[in-house]
């Protein structure tokens, strides 16, 4: 029992840390550098491997304000990418891990190809100990590298990953571009505004104050809510933080507040067609990758479902799951939850009667993906002039009300 535990805990103590070392090579020649490993003995030995003798060495210090890289969706592509190119080169897996290790620009990368490289040095299957790091290794990919380690294909398969990992990367990203420009330009018209209302108009309040007479509607009213928002913005700027938390903190923890606002999404006119096409594209190509790698229907589409990227689309996957497994085939299980368009069923069932589904899928997902990209750039131009519009509004309408007064003085002269 003792032994076991030792077992079981000695991969979790293995934390990488940066040595400088100095040491003499083959020559003579006294050379130096810095390594990354677990411990001192792993430098000395790693260091009379490529035949040099270790002179000094020691732990490099820590900085105080140490700033620590995110692990990315995109590195880990990369790792599977690289690792993929080191096995079909022939590069037995260990050395692959310490290559690809070594010559990552991320600390908090290497860290997590050290801590894996020293499970596996340890015997462990290298899908379980990828399982082990789950924020950055999702069941999807420890599914894969399971089936490529049984069927001995693993560097076909973790080809297959990065591909897939490349494409999902790309289409968020796309998303995320048609999302985020009228975003951005709306909270700046926003900001503006509040900044215009804060600290301009008071001084405006103050010219026409010292004119007399009565000021148009539209401006008494510009003026009351600038005078409401200079003496209350802790107050607006607190319900703004509170309702951004409340909201967040809800969402998380409602399944069904989760659902009726996708669902709501999934209906707006413009970002809901992205919405939707996005889904079909990663369902698609999830489902193809797992189909061509052997995976069972079954256990693919329990992978595919937390794949797609929305809750409705996610539900309704696992119920296709449960058809199938009951002998439903997939097309008929996808006809059902009325998500999928016509074409895409005729499309998988001429997969399942030629036994190509995972080709078909593929195909499916290039359509998508390529439709995705063609509504971002239509979103982007259909949008622009109503972005126009919202700040014309907003710094428009301050600019007459404050100039309205202006002009009727104008007139009485």
């Amino acid at each position: 029992m003792a032994t076991a535990s030792t077992a079981k805990k000695a991969p979790k103590a293995e934390k990488a840390h940066v040595f400088t070392w100095e040491g003499a090579d083959k020559h003579g020649k006294r050379i130096k550098g810095e390594t990354r490993a677990a411990s001192l003995a792993l430098v000395r030995a790693d260091l009379r491997r490529q035949g040099i003798n270790p002179l000094k060495v020691k732990k490099k210090a820590t900085a105080l304000f140490s700033t620590k890289q995110k692990i990315t969706a995109g590195d880990i592509a990369i790792f599977a990418r690289q690792l993929s190119t080191m096995m079909e080169a022939g590069v037995p897996l260990v050395q692959a891990f310490d290559i690809v290790g070594r010559g990552h620009n991320n600390p908090s990368m290497q860290d997590l190809i050290l801590s894996i490289k020293a499970d596996v040095e340890g015997g462990t299957a290298l899908a379980e100990a990828l399982s082990k790091h789950p924020l950055h290794f999702d069941d999807l990919f420890c599914n894969l590298v399971r089936a490529g380690e049984a069927a001995g294909v693993l560097e076909s398969l973790l080809d297959k990953i990065a591909s897939y990992k490349e494409k999902t990367e790309s289409l968020k990203g796309k998303i995320k571009k048609a999302l985020f420009y009228p975003a951005a330009v709306i909270i700046v018209a926003l900001l503006v505004t509040a900044l215009i209302m804060i600290f301009v108009i008071p001084q405006f309040e103050s010219l026409f104050s010292s004119f007399g007479g009565d000021l148009p509607a539209f401006t008494k009213m510009v003026v009351a809510m600038s005078e409401w928002m200079t003496s209350y913005w802790w107050l607006l700027l607190g319900g703004i933080f509170l309702s951004v938390y409340i909201f967040a903190y809800f969402y998380k923890r409602s399944r069904k507040m989760r659902q009726a606002i996708d669902r709501s999404l999934l209906k707006t006119p413009i970002i809901g067609v992205i919405l939707n096409k996005a889904a079909i594209a990663r369902y698609a190509r999830t489902l193809a990758t797992m189909f061509a790698a052997g995976v069972p229907l079954v256990e693919a589409l329990e992978s595919v479902a937390g794949a797609t990227g929305s809750i409705v689309y996610s539900d309704a996957v696992m119920r296709m799951r449960e058809d199938v497994a009951t002998g439903q085939s997939l097309q008929l299980t996808m006809k059902q939850q009325q998500l999928f368009p016509h074409m895409v069923i005729q499309m998988v069932a001429i997969g399942e009667e030629s036994g190509s589904l995972d080709h078909m899928l593929s195909k499916v997902a290039d359509f998508f993906e390529e439709e995705v990209d063609n509504a971002v750039d239509a979103l982007s131009s259909l949008l622009e002039p109503f972005i126009m519009v919202i700040i014309g509004t907003l710094v428009g309408g301050l600019v007459v009300a404050m100039y309205l007064p202006i002009f009727k003085m104008a007139s009485v002269i």
